[in-house]
């Protein structure tokens, strides 16, 4: 166990919707072993209902593994987990099954089957509220065709509604997950990385639509970036994660070039474990 760390906290008029909020996700001294390698170290994080964060800091800085243990990919070591007030590793199976139809990820390289049609790629994403029966009817003959539409046109691929998924490129695939998870209109929404594979203005137009998305139904939205700029620029709240460690959680307008310099000095070449893209064990595609 490194030493600890004392994040600092994030004053209360800055949150957002906190007339009517409730707690999303809690993690006291979290700390997370992939392998022989400590990802994350004694982490201590809240998040409200309604909050947008971003997460930065170098590559390997255990970004994605925290967004992986909060949509249960993971789960800790040590340390306590809430998700919507209940700890999912003490759920019984279908309870699990239902927190995680609340839980929505967006994948820097979505695990969609190649052969899928993109229409049914988008209808999966409700998959998790709805019976075993309904969700094999769902995924041969999906029902809600104008909806599925209606979200594939926010992110300009409508016109791929009956394309398969091999047949797109990454940076479409990327935009279908995200569509994926915009039907779904969870209550928190983990984005890794969800731009790396788009152009600035595409860049831009995505985050614009994931912010104004999350803020209409007051989920919370927790998402890593890579460029900080993008960062500063949609997210009020940010936090800045080395070592697998929280080194700041401020305000996006008192994270200076000094703490970012800080923040970015002497980063590692060797990125944190990778898993292929998958969803959590005993979730439906």
């Amino acid at each position: 166990m490194c030493s600890a760390f004392f994040p600092i906290s994030v004053p209360t008029d800055f949150l957002p919707f906190k007339k009517h909020k409730y707690t999303m996700f809690q993690l006291q001294q979290l700390s997370l072993t992939l392998g022989a390698t400590c990802v994350l170290n004694n982490i201590t994080l809240t998040a409200d209902q309604g909050e947008q964060i971003a997460l930065i800091g170098p590559s390997g800085a255990g970004k994605s593994s925290l967004l992986r243990l909060l949509g249960t990919h993971h789960a800790p070591n040590s340390g306590e987990l809430r998700l919507l007030d209940q700890n999912p590793w003490q759920l019984e199976r279908r309870a699990l099954q239902q927190l995680r139809s609340r839980l929505g990820m967006v994948y820097q390289a979505p695990p969609l089957p190649g052969k899928s049609r993109v229409i049914t790629a988008v209808a999966a994403g409700r998959l998790g509220r709805q019976s075993f029966a309904q969700s094999l009817l769902a995924l041969a003959y999906p029902q809600d065709i104008a909806g599925i539409r209606d979200v594939l046109e926010q992110v300009q691929l409508s016109d791929k509604l009956f394309d398969a998924c091999y047949t797109l490129s990454g940076g479409q695939l990327q935009r279908v997950g995200l569509a994926r998870v915009l039907y779904q209109a969870p209550a928190l929404i983990l984005a890794d990385e969800p731009v790396s594979a788009l152009d600035p203005v595409l860049a831009n137009k995505t985050l614009a639509l994931l912010t104004s998305a999350a803020q209409a139904s007051q989920a919370t939205l927790l998402t890593s970036l890579h460029s900080v700029d993008l960062a500063l620029k949609f997210f009020p709240r940010i936090i800045g994660i080395s070592q697998g460690q929280i080194q700041f959680d401020l305000p996006s307008h008192e994270v200076s070039p000094a703490l970012l310099d800080v923040l970015y000095a002497g980063e590692s070449k060797e990125a944190e474990p990778q898993l292929a893209p998958s969803l959590p064990r005993g979730a439906r595609c």
